[in-house]
């Protein structure tokens, strides 16, 4: 499902005002109408009331009006509460509010403190709240008597039903902007906005409802660049074929290069996710030291023992990984590798020298931070960077805080600016392509929160890639397997201690199950 900024929203509302002739009081009726139908729907249970719809002065207040009319008209007993003075309402609201008051609306102004103070107190003990304060267009910290009223809505028992979006949450980042609005349920228009599907915004939201109000399905397909959400599905109309008469030949042959003294558990997680996400054959290339755990550790995977340094692999081992990654359709670069500086220049040089499609991880990253100019020059749409927030922020060079504020930003910058594809984890991982188009994942849970999981990731990514998946279309797949994987075991065993290798051990059903939904 496609998800928009506020930018798209704003910008759909207008062409479809402007070029398709459709009105504004018109786009107006449909939204409202449609999320008192909802609302009523939802909270029959709590008829008739009384309820308040908790307005402001521009069009997500006039939203509010035309919901409070519709209720009133359903028979519920209906306050509307304005946190505006009479005259400051304008446009397509105005119209809307002096329809209100022509059938008969109780209004309550409040464009001061003591205004709020007076009305909040009539409204107390109300049994349903609408808020109708800001919609997507909000973009600075809530202040005064605005966040005095968000204050007071969460402090209410009562449910409260959002108007597009709660009151106090960027549409575009998922970001509080100094308070929100905790809705129970949250009813958007046409499509839903960026903000809903990311956190902490989605913890704000509940649950969320979409009413058609009357824009045409091209321009909503034709937006761009496009967000997408990640859900079941979609992934599903992903999963590569799997012919009848195909062998280990047919699906390709991962090498995974990484390793350490220490760290032997990393490569052996991506190796086996890799084989349970339905690649053919495993090569794990790793330091001669610890080849012989490896050889114990795994079962399917084969084993490269690898010149070291000091129990990693050092710039010396390029020669036989360039021999190695002779007749393998992909290679994943980083779990356990450590990060001594000749490890660092080994994948400097890998990163430069091998043509093949790459998956990036972990040390791999950081042997990359400062040393990006390998990423550009080389198989331009074909590489895919795993990174963490911390890794990431060290890749762009800036502040982690930097990075959680607009992750989506973020990693399309970087996608964008180096031609690779950025698998930016964390929950609700994005994925960014160089093209420009960004996919939130919707699979996953805080038990994935343990070491070894962006080992098993690495793994499914680069499985994928070496059955012959593009890159973006793969590291998509991979992180909704990955997510789904983690999901599946918590519905037995709950979000806490999951381990990694628990969740690789349930790919190989997750992909099942997945591919016999589409069947």
């Amino acid at each position: 499902m496609r998800v928009l900024s506020a930018a798209q929203m704003q910008e759909l509302d207008q062409k479809t005002i402007k070029e398709i002739g459709l009105p504004g009081p018109v786009l107006m009726e449909n939204a409202g109408q449609g999320a008192a139908r909802l609302i009523n729907e939802r909270y029959r249970h709590l008829y008739p009331g009384p309820a308040v719809v908790i307005s402001g002065k521009g069009n997500n207040g006039g939203d509010g009006y035309v919901i409070a009319r519709s209720l009133l008209q359903r028979g519920w007993q209906v306050r509307t509460l304005v946190l505006a003075d009479d005259a400051a309402v304008e446009g397509d609201a105005r119209l809307n509010l002096e329809i209100l008051r022509k059938v008969r609306g109780e209004i309550l102004f409040a464009p001061d403190d003591d205004g709020l103070s007076a009305a909040l107190s009539q409204c107390s003990g109300s049994r349903l709240l609408v808020d109708a304060l800001f919609g997507t267009g909000l973009s600075s910290n809530v202040r005064g008597r605005y966040a005095r009223a968000i204050a007071w809505m969460n402090d209410e028992s009562a449910p409260i039903a959002a108007v597009d979006i709660p009151s106090g949450l960027d549409a575009t980042t998922g970001r509080i902007l100094g308070c929100c609005v905790q809705a129970d349920l949250t009813v958007t228009f046409a499509l839903p906005k960026i903000g809903h599907v990311v956190y902490p915004g989605v913890d704000q939201v509940g649950a969320l409802e979409i009413v058609d109000i009357g824009i045409p399905a091209f321009l909503l397909e034709g937006q761009t660049p496009a967000q997408i959400l990640v859900d079941g599905e979609f992934a599903r109309h992903l999963l590569p074929p799997r012919p009848s008469d195909g062998h280990k030949g047919t699906f390709g042959h991962l090498l995974i290069i990484g390793g350490s003294t220490g760290k032997s558990g990393a490569v052996a997680l991506a190796a086996d996710s890799a084989m349970r996400s339905g690649v053919g054959l495993v090569t794990a290339a790793v330091p001669k030291g610890i080849h012989d755990i490896l050889e114990v550790k795994l079962t399917e995977p084969m084993t490269v023992p690898l010149p070291e340094v000091d129990g990693a692999l050092g710039a010396g081992a390029l020669d036989a990984l360039t021999e190695a990654w002779q007749g393998k359709q992909a290679l994943a670069v980083g779990p356990g590798l450590g990060q001594n500086e000749q490890a660092q220049e080994l994948v400097r040089r890998l990163v430069r020298d091998c043509d093949l499609p790459l998956v990036i991880d972990a040390d791999g990253l950081n042997s990359l931070a400062g040393h990006l100019e390998g990423l550009s020059s080389c198989r331009p749409g074909t590489t895919v960077i795993t990174p963490h927030p911390g890794e990431m922020a060290r890749l762009a060079q800036i502040p982690v805080e930097e990075v959680q504020q607009d992750r989506l930003s973020v990693a399309r910058d970087f996608a964008l600016r180096h031609g690779v594809i950025v698998v930016l984890k964390g929950a609700r991982t994005v994925i960014a392509s160089p093209d420009g188009t960004a996919w939130i994942n919707a699979s996953g849970n805080p038990g994935m929160a343990s070491g070894g999981m962006g080992d098993v990731l690495t793994g499914v990514v680069g499985a994928l890639l070496a059955q012959g998946m593009p890159a973006a279309e793969a590291a998509v797949l991979a992180t909704y397997l990955h997510g789904a994987a983690a999901d599946r075991l918590a519905c037995r065993e709950g979000c806490a201690g999951l381990t990694a290798g628990e969740i690789a051990h349930e790919l190989a059903a997750v992909r099942y199950e997945l591919g016999r939904r589409s069947g």
